[in-house]
Protein backbone atom coordinates (compact mmCIF):
# COMPACT_ATOMS: atom_id res chain seq x y z
CA UNK A 1 0.00 0.00 0.00
CA UNK A 2 1.37 3.41 -0.95
CA UNK A 3 1.72 6.28 1.51
CA UNK A 4 -1.14 8.08 -0.25
CA UNK A 5 -3.42 5.04 0.08
CA UNK A 6 -2.44 4.62 3.73
CA UNK A 7 -3.20 8.30 4.40
CA UNK A 8 -6.54 8.02 2.63
CA UNK A 9 -7.48 4.98 4.72
CA UNK A 10 -6.46 6.85 7.88
CA UNK A 11 -8.64 9.80 6.84
CA UNK A 12 -11.48 7.36 6.19
CA UNK A 13 -11.12 5.80 9.62
CA UNK A 14 -11.10 9.20 11.29
CA UNK A 15 -14.24 10.25 9.39
CA UNK A 16 -15.92 6.93 10.23
CA UNK A 17 -15.00 7.34 13.90
CA UNK A 18 -16.43 10.85 14.00
CA UNK A 19 -19.63 9.78 12.30
CA UNK A 20 -20.10 6.68 14.44
CA UNK A 21 -19.48 8.66 17.61
CA UNK A 22 -22.31 11.05 16.68
CA UNK A 23 -24.47 8.15 15.46
CA UNK A 24 -24.14 6.39 18.84
CA UNK A 25 -25.70 9.35 20.60
CA UNK A 26 -28.28 10.35 18.00
CA UNK A 27 -29.05 7.80 15.25
CA UNK A 28 -30.54 9.57 12.23
CA UNK A 29 -33.96 8.79 10.80
CA UNK A 30 -32.45 8.59 7.31
CA UNK A 31 -28.86 7.34 7.13
CA UNK A 32 -28.35 8.23 3.46
CA UNK A 33 -29.42 11.84 3.96
CA UNK A 34 -27.39 12.13 7.15
CA UNK A 35 -24.26 10.87 5.37
CA UNK A 36 -24.73 13.44 2.59
CA UNK A 37 -24.75 16.23 5.17
CA UNK A 38 -21.82 14.70 7.08
CA UNK A 39 -19.58 14.38 4.04
CA UNK A 40 -20.51 17.86 2.77
CA UNK A 41 -18.89 19.17 5.95
CA UNK A 42 -15.68 17.18 5.51
CA UNK A 43 -12.49 18.79 4.30
CA UNK A 44 -12.10 16.71 1.13
CA UNK A 45 -14.59 15.37 -1.47
CA UNK A 46 -16.80 12.47 -0.40
CA UNK A 47 -15.01 9.92 -2.62
CA UNK A 48 -11.80 10.53 -0.64
CA UNK A 49 -13.59 8.96 2.33
CA UNK A 50 -14.96 5.91 0.46
CA UNK A 51 -13.17 3.49 2.78
CA UNK A 52 -14.58 5.30 5.81
CA UNK A 53 -18.06 5.19 4.35
CA UNK A 54 -17.72 1.42 3.85
CA UNK A 55 -16.75 1.14 7.51
CA UNK A 56 -19.73 3.25 8.61
CA UNK A 57 -22.20 1.10 6.70
CA UNK A 58 -20.54 -2.11 7.91
CA UNK A 59 -20.51 -1.11 11.57
CA UNK A 60 -24.14 0.02 11.49
CA UNK A 61 -25.24 -3.12 9.63
CA UNK A 62 -23.47 -5.40 12.12
CA UNK A 63 -23.91 -3.22 15.24
CA UNK A 64 -25.91 -5.77 17.25
CA UNK A 65 -23.33 -8.54 16.69
CA UNK A 66 -20.40 -6.19 17.30
CA UNK A 67 -21.93 -4.90 20.54
CA UNK A 68 -22.58 -8.47 21.69
CA UNK A 69 -18.90 -9.23 21.07
CA UNK A 70 -17.84 -6.19 23.05
CA UNK A 71 -20.09 -7.22 25.95
CA UNK A 72 -18.51 -10.68 25.93
CA UNK A 73 -14.96 -9.35 25.75
CA UNK A 74 -15.21 -6.45 28.22
CA UNK A 75 -14.63 -8.49 31.36
CA UNK A 76 -15.79 -6.79 34.55
CA UNK A 77 -16.92 -3.73 32.63
CA UNK A 78 -20.52 -2.67 32.09
CA UNK A 79 -21.27 -1.94 28.43
CA UNK A 80 -23.17 1.25 29.28
CA UNK A 81 -20.12 2.62 31.11
CA UNK A 82 -17.82 2.41 28.08
CA UNK A 83 -17.03 5.92 26.84
CA UNK A 84 -18.88 6.63 23.57
CA UNK A 85 -15.64 7.49 21.76
CA UNK A 86 -14.02 4.24 22.92
CA UNK A 87 -17.11 2.34 21.87
CA UNK A 88 -16.92 3.88 18.39
CA UNK A 89 -13.23 2.92 18.14
CA UNK A 90 -13.98 -0.64 19.25
CA UNK A 91 -16.88 -0.98 16.83
CA UNK A 92 -14.67 0.13 13.92
CA UNK A 93 -11.83 -2.23 14.79
CA UNK A 94 -14.07 -5.21 15.50
CA UNK A 95 -15.92 -4.72 12.23
CA UNK A 96 -12.60 -4.70 10.40
CA UNK A 97 -11.30 -7.75 12.25
CA UNK A 98 -14.43 -9.80 11.60
CA UNK A 99 -15.52 -8.62 8.17
CA UNK A 100 -12.56 -7.09 6.33
CA UNK A 101 -10.35 -10.03 5.50
CA UNK A 102 -8.18 -7.72 3.35
CA UNK A 103 -6.90 -6.08 6.54
CA UNK A 104 -4.67 -8.03 8.96
CA UNK A 105 -6.17 -7.95 12.47
CA UNK A 106 -2.99 -6.44 13.96
CA UNK A 107 -3.36 -3.49 11.57
CA UNK A 108 -6.92 -2.92 12.82
CA UNK A 109 -5.69 -3.11 16.42
CA UNK A 110 -2.83 -0.67 15.79
CA UNK A 111 -5.14 1.75 14.02
CA UNK A 112 -7.62 1.56 16.91
CA UNK A 113 -4.88 2.31 19.43
CA UNK A 114 -3.70 5.26 17.32
CA UNK A 115 -7.27 6.59 17.16
CA UNK A 116 -7.59 6.23 20.93
CA UNK A 117 -4.39 8.23 21.45
CA UNK A 118 -5.74 11.00 19.23
CA UNK A 119 -9.37 11.11 20.35
CA UNK A 120 -9.68 9.54 23.82
CA UNK A 121 -7.91 9.68 27.17
CA UNK A 122 -4.59 8.13 28.17
CA UNK A 123 -6.15 5.03 29.76
CA UNK A 124 -8.29 4.14 26.74
CA UNK A 125 -5.51 2.50 24.74
CA UNK A 126 -5.00 -0.24 27.35
CA UNK A 127 -8.73 -0.95 27.56
CA UNK A 128 -9.14 -1.02 23.78
CA UNK A 129 -6.01 -3.10 23.27
CA UNK A 130 -7.16 -5.62 25.87
CA UNK A 131 -10.53 -6.17 24.23
CA UNK A 132 -9.14 -6.34 20.70
CA UNK A 133 -6.32 -8.65 21.73
CA UNK A 134 -8.85 -11.08 23.23
CA UNK A 135 -10.86 -10.97 20.00
CA UNK A 136 -7.71 -11.54 17.93
CA UNK A 137 -7.13 -14.78 19.80
CA UNK A 138 -10.71 -15.94 19.09
CA UNK A 139 -11.14 -15.22 15.39
CA UNK A 140 -9.16 -18.17 14.07
CA UNK A 141 -7.00 -16.45 11.47
CA UNK A 142 -3.41 -15.30 11.19
CA UNK A 143 -3.36 -11.91 12.90
CA UNK A 144 -0.54 -10.62 10.73
CA UNK A 145 -1.92 -11.53 7.31
CA UNK A 146 -4.73 -10.38 5.08
CA UNK A 147 -6.73 -13.16 3.47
Amino acid sequence: MSKAQFAQRRDGRVAALQYLYAWSMNPPANLANDLVVFFENCELPRDHYAFGEELIHGVIEHAADIDARIKGLAHNWEFDRIAKIDLAILRLAIFEMLHRKDIPPVVSINEAIDLSKQFSNADAKRFINGILDRLKDQIGRDARKAE
